[in-house]
């Protein structure tokens, strides 16, 4: 009787006291689309691919960081894209694919027409700012760290 006590004193006393990481929420452009017609926000964008290190690095540097996930999480609907996806997106009532799939370099028709910059390749990571009326505000083709980031956002 007195083990049994003891396990789930153990078991309770470390679930009490284990640290809860707070994540960023990232929705898809489906359910980015849903969330717009119920309650207009700011929109950040972050599109990368399995193979970008600065991609990669932000994940794991500055998507973790606890102010960085508060804004992200109470000032904007956070939307992450692979490019190289191969789904069929709706948004807009529109359809978007990727056209590319089966080539070298498949970038999916949305980064494409969102993060492309004018006369030049399309590159990662790119970061795509955007106001409650979906309009953009800035596009960024670099890794950004926690504060570069954070000045951003508060902006």
């Amino acid at each position: 009787m007195w083990r049994i006590i003891i396990i789930i004193l153990i078991v309770f006393t470390s679930t009490a006291f284990a640290q809860h990481e707070e994540k960023v929420n990232w929705l898809s452009f489906e359910q980015l689309n849903d969330s717009l017609k119920v309650k207009p926000k700011k929109v950040f964008i972050d599109f990368y691919a399995d193979w970008c290190a600065p991609c990669l690095r932000m994940q794991r540097e500055v998507f973790t960081d606890e102010t960085i996930v508060k804004i992200l999480s109470n000032d904007y609907y956070a939307v992450k894209m692979n490019v190289e996806s191969t789904d069929t997106i709706s948004f807009g009532n529109q359809q978007f694919i990727n056209k590319r799939a089966k080539r070298r370099n498949p970038v999916h028709q949305i980064p494409k027409l969102m993060a492309s910059q004018k006369n030049k390749p399309f590159s990662l990571p790119a970061l795509v700012f955007m106001d409650e009326n979906f309009q953009v505000t800035g596009r960024y083709f670099q890794y950004l760290n926690v504060s570069q980031l954070k000045e951003i956002l508060l902006n």
